[in-house]
C-alpha cells in the first residue's frame, strides 16, 4: 500500500470526507471484486493525509430520499433485506442481506449530507468514501454491485435546493454509469457526462448520435493511455461542462481505468485522476462557486485504488486557483 506523502493542512481548502462503519459491513460473498477492503484501504490512504476535523460521519438517509430516483418496489426489497439473514442475489453480481439496507442508507445520506454541506458555503468540497458502488443502479432495477444509485440520489436531492438550477455529473469511471444515465436522461437540468471503456460492462454509452444534448457519453478503445484519456477531456469533454454551466458539480470517482486494475484494461495512472480533478475543480470555481460532491464508485486492485483516490481528494483540498 503507497504511505501518504504528508497530512494536509485544514487551511488549503474547505474540504469534508464522509463515510460510514456500515459501509464496511455489505459482504457480498468471499469471492466477489466489491469487498469491503476496497473501503478500508481507501479509508486508511485518507486517514493518513486528512486529520480527523476533516472527517464527518454520514448521515443515514430516508426512504423517499431514495424514492426520488428509485421505484418503491425496489427500495423496498433492498430494506427489507435487513429482517433476513438469507443472501438474496438481485442479478448475478448484485447481493443484498442482512447488513446491507444500512449500508445503502449511509452511503446514499453521505451524499445528502455532503450537498447540504457545501451549499452553505462557497469553495467547499466534499469526498464521500462509501460503498457499495451505484452508478448501474436504475430506477427499478440494482445491478453491476449497486443497490442504490448514491450519485443520483445526491443529485436529486440537490436539485430540491433554490441554489441549484442545473448540475453536472461526471462519471470518470472506466464502466459506463448506465444507470445515472437513464435516471437523468429526460431531465435537461442534469448534464452527464462520462468516459468509459468501449466494450465493457454494461455494454452501453456507445452511441453519442443517439443522446439527447445533456447526455456526453464518449468510449476509450482498451488499452487506451494517459495521453488519449487528457486530450479526450481536454479537447470535448471539459469544453462541454464549462458550456453548460452548472450551480453544481458532482462526480462519480471510479478508479478501475487505472492500469492495473483487474476489471478494465485502460492504462491510467493516479496522476491522471488527479490532472482531471484539478481541470473539474476550476470549473466549478468559475461557475459553481467551487462547489463539488464526489462519490467512490468503481476500483478494484487496491493498492492503485487507495494511490488513486487519494490524488483525487488532494487535487479536491487544493487551493482554488487565483
Amino acid at each position: 500500500m503507497a504511505k501518504s506523502s504528508g497530512t494536509i493542512s485544514a487551511a488549503m481548502a474547505e474540504l469534508r470526507i464522509y463515510s460510514h462503519p456500515a459501509c464496511l459491513e455489505h459482504i457480498p460473498g468471499a469471492d466477489h471484486p466489491e469487498q469491503p477492503v476496497r473501503l478500508q484501504c481507501v479509508l486508511d490512504a485518507l486517514h493518513g493525509a486528512f486529520p480527523e476535523h476533516f472527517w464527518q460521519q454520514a448521515p443515514r438517509a430516508l426512504r423517499e430520499d431514495l424514492t426520488r430516483v428509485h421505484a418503491p418496489a425496489l427500495v423496498e426489497r433492498i430494506l427489507a433485506a435487513g429482517q433476513d439473514d438469507a443472501c438474496q442475489w438481485l442479478d448475478e453480481d448484485t447481493a443484498c442481506m442482512a447488513a446491507s439496507p444500512e449500508a445503502v442508507l449511509r452511503a446514499a445520506g453521505a451524499g445528502i449530507g455532503a450537498v447540504d454541506w457545501v451549499l452553505e458555503g462557497s469553495s467547499s468540497r466534499a469526498f464521500c468514501a462509501v460503498r457499495p458502488p451505484g452508478h448501474h443502479a436504475a430506477t427499478a432495477s440494482a445491478t453491476g454491485f449497486c443497490l442504490v444509485n448514491n450519485i443520483a440520489v445526491a443529485a436529486a436531492h440537490a436539485l430540491g435546493n433554490k441554489l441549484v438550477r442545473r448540475l453536472a455529473i461526471v462519471d470518470f469511471d472506466a464502466h459506463h454509469g448506465d444507470g445515472t444515465e437513464a435516471i437523468f436522461r429526460l431531465d435537461p437540468r442534469v448534464l452527464y457526462v462520462s468516459s468509459h471503456q468501449s466494450g465493457l460492462y454494461p455494454f452501453t454509452g456507445e452511441t453519442p448520435d443517439s443522446d439527447p444534448p445533456h447526455i456526453l457519453n464518449r468510449s476509450l478503445p482498451a488499452e487506451s493511455d494517459s495521453q488519449t484519456f487528457r486530450r479526450l477531456w481536454h479537447e470535448e469533454l471539459l469544453p462541454r461542462i464549462a458550456a453548460f454551466a452548472p450551480d453544481l458539480l458532482l462526480i462519480s470517482a471510479g478508479f478501475d481505468a487505472h492500469r492495473a486494475d483487474p476489471l478494465a484494461t485502460l492504462q491510467l495512472e493516479s496522476e491522471d485522476f488527479a490532472w482531471l480533478t484539478e481541470r473539474l475543480v476550476e470549473i466549478a470555481e468559475r461557475y459553481a462557486q467551487g462547489r463539488v460532491v464526489s462519490m467512490l464508485e468503481g476500483g478494484y486492485d487496491l493498492e492503485a485504488l487507495a494511490e488513486s483516490t487519494l490524488a483525487h481528494v488532494r487535487a479536491l483540498a487544493a487551493q482554488p486557483p487565483r
